[in-house]
């Protein structure tokens, strides 16, 4: 290549998930039989209404240019969702439509980040937090999340990092947590905003989860008083509403931060497809009973994998909390074999078995914390989680193989055996 890559482009890192969706998908198009639990997709049809309307804005021709930061009826529309589902003090001038939750890290590192500036990122941690705080030239400062705290953020991490960092001025926050599970509790959000409020630091509130919340309810920072000045939250339709592929999303700010926003996406995006914010309408407006009982089954589905996992000797994973994801600590496994997390995961996907395989994540793909774990995602049906649960314990058996595959793939043996 003749142009050289800027530095930032050398150095980008990028979600696993969809590396790895990557080779899963080569695998089976050579045949082989793949369990996908790898990627945070769901595995049920988008919403009727969503489906209904997005047809009709088809055929009525609503596919010109709109407003950058949404269509009128959207913004109105989840407004009155977060309102009503979150107690957040939203008007339809505090909305962003965008394509899908992702593009509002970036919007946000750059409304709020100056080179140099610190972020508060809990680790694990979504993998592409990092990219967008770098990309402004700014310094991720991590603070661990514990599996004997229930993945919850520490507010003693906070205040230390409030306290210590020579420019603080961000906070990343993720509720109900990727990659965990783990949920703030009502508690820990009012001392976050305690410790926020009045100064120079924004916190940015990443929701995609938010109606899988298995014990309790989900909160918003964003309900607390005044943080809706401070503060960016950001939800998506792929989740609650199985709209993935629609790309819809929003951002909820204060009206100022909000203005910025839609310049942003002005002049990088132009606007969201308005015949995708008009499904996104008719999801909030018609579909929460349909959504309600889609999120029931996400539920039985994650009790069915954790309890089959806990039954894994040197597997030990949490009580479901929330998110349609497990993340069992397998740090005394991984001791055993002498593979480091990810490579028992890459293991169980190429090399335990010829015909048959599972895709999941190793927790290091989520930060230096998450060493020890493992990610698996629930979206397939039940009787393949079932098959995935009785294929790990074989594969785990096959310590010849195991042998046979880290000989020709080093990077994946453990050198420091994790801490149990």
């Amino acid at each position: 290549m003749a142009v050289q890559l800027s530095e930032f482009a050398r150095s980008l890192t990028v979600e696993t998930a969809f590396t790895v969706l990557g080779v899963a998908k080569a695998l089976k198009a050579r045949g082989k039989d793949i369990v996908e639990l790898e990627i945070g997709d769901s595995p049920f049809d988008s919403t009727s209404s969503a489906k209904a309307f997005g047809i009709r804005a088809i055929e009525q021709n609503r596919s010109h240019y709109c407003p950058s930061p949404g269509i009128p009826e959207f913004r109105e529309a989840a407004a009155e969702f977060v309102r009503r589902e979150f107690d957040v003090p939203a008007s339809p001038e505090n909305i962003v439509a965008g394509p899908g939750a992702k593009v509002f890290e970036q919007f946000f590192c750059e409304a709020f980040l100056n080179p140099g500036d610190g972020v508060l990122v809990f680790s694990p941690y979504f993998p592409t937090y990092l990219p967008n705080i770098l990309r402004r030239g700014a310094r991720p400062v991590f603070a661990p999340l514990r599996q004997s705290n229930d993945f919850r953020p520490g507010i003693a991490d906070i205040e230390r990092f409030l306290a210590e960092d020579p420019s603080p001025r961000a906070i990343f926050l993720n509720s109900p947590h990727n990659p965990t599970g783990g949920v703030a509790t009502e508690d820990d959000l009012r001392a976050i905003a305690d410790l926020v409020r009045g100064r120079d630091v924004a916190v940015f509130s990443d929701e995609p989860y938010c109606h899988m919340v298995w014990r309790g309810a989900h909160r918003s920072i964003l309900s607390q008083p005044d943080m809706l000045d401070q503060c960016v939250a950001a939800y998506t339709f792929s989740k609650s509403y199985s709209m993935s592929g629609w790309r819809l999303g929003f951002a909820v700010a204060s009206s100022e931060v909000a203005d910025v926003i839609g310049k942003m996406v002005n002049t990088t995006l132009s606007c969201t497809p308005p015949i995708v914010q008009l499904a996104g309408v008719a999801a909030l407006e018609r579909d929460s009973a349909e959504r309600d009982r889609t999120m029931r089954e996400f539920r039985d589905k994650v009790v069915l994998l954790t309890e089959g996992l806990n039954r894994i000797e040197g597997f030990h994973t949490l009580d479901p909390t929330a998110t349609f994801y497990v993340f069992p600590n397998v740090a005394p496994v991984c001791n055993r074999l002498g593979v480091t997390s990810h490579g028992l995961a890459m293991f169980m996907l190429e090399a335990a078995d010829d015909d048959f395989g599972i895709a999941c994540l190793g927790g290091e793909c989520f930060g230096e914390a998450g060493g020890g774990f493992l990610r698996f995602s629930c979206a397939e049906p039940n009787e393949r989680l079932e098959r995935a649960l009785d294929f790990i314990p074989v594969a785990l058996s096959r310590t010849d193989r195991l042998e046979a595959w880290l000989e020709k793939n080093p990077r994946y043996r453990l050198k420091t055996p994790y801490r149990v």
